[in-house]
């Protein structure tokens, strides 16, 4: 921000995202450490950011969609979702995207589940989401947190494992589910990408792939997209 600030003395920026209260938040917390800087946010889903892109006229305007969100679409839905942006763009703007690479199983099975239980306690969430918001009654205690690497889908797939036989209610879908002892609920995918298959995302969706950076271990890539 600082540099573009630099640059063009002014900046401004458009955060989207579901929580209303996060972008509150932050917008004051940047507002007050960048001088220059205007912030315009947008509470929603990627759906709605994708409508008020095409309504806004900002020239030029950089798109960022850091972390590697677009590994939780399926390959084709991800390749649906840069058409979608890429029908959004004028010529002139660019679309960032940071993209997690593929690579050996025990890496990547070692980062979705943590010495520390972090993926663990993300994945266990989903449980007590049920619990709150529609009477659910899982015992978090009686399942496990599993990550497993599919190498020939290039996903790590996640699971919650049933401990033990047992049946949970959920009482706002009138609802009993019986578990048997190591049966999963699949929560989770995080597809993984070979540079072939940027490639190919990048020709389905009518992107020119213009330039990307790695890590020094090429295990992470940000990629600058252009419409063609």
């Amino acid at each position: 921000m600082q540099a573009l600030i630099n640059q063009h003395s002014a900046l401004r920026f458009i955060p989207i995202d579901i929580s209303r209260f996060a972008l509150e938040e932050s917008a004051k917390s940047l507002v007050e450490e960048f001088v220059g800087l205007e912030i315009l946010a947008v509470a929603g889903d990627y759906t709605d950011g994708l409508d008020y892109l095409k309504q806004s006229a900002e020239d030029p305007r950089l798109i960022l969609w850091l972390g590697s969100n677009i590994g939780n679409f399926e390959r084709q839905d991800a390749a649906a979702f840069f058409h979608r942006v890429h029908d959004a763009m004028q010529p002139h703007d660019r679309f960032l995207v940071g993209i997690d690479l593929r690579k050996d199983r025990e890496t990547l099975e070692a980062a979705y589940d943590d010495s520390r239980g972090v993926t663990a306690r993300f994945n266990k969430n989903i449980l007590k989401r049920v619990n709150a918001q529609l009477g659910g009654r899982f015992d978090l205690d009686r399942f496990r947190h599993l990550a497993r690497y599919n190498d020939d889908l290039g996903r790590v797939e996640m699971h919650l494992v049933a401990e033990t036989a047992h049946t949970v209610a959920i009482d706002a879908l009138e609802l009993q589910i019986e578990f048997a002892e190591g049966e999963t609920i699949h929560t989770e995918n995080s597809y993984k990408y070979s540079q072939q298959e940027i490639e190919e995302v990048t020709a389905r969706s009518s992107f020119y792939l213009e330039r990307q950076w790695f890590d020094a271990e090429h295990r992470f890539s940000l990629n600058l997209f252009c419409p063609r």
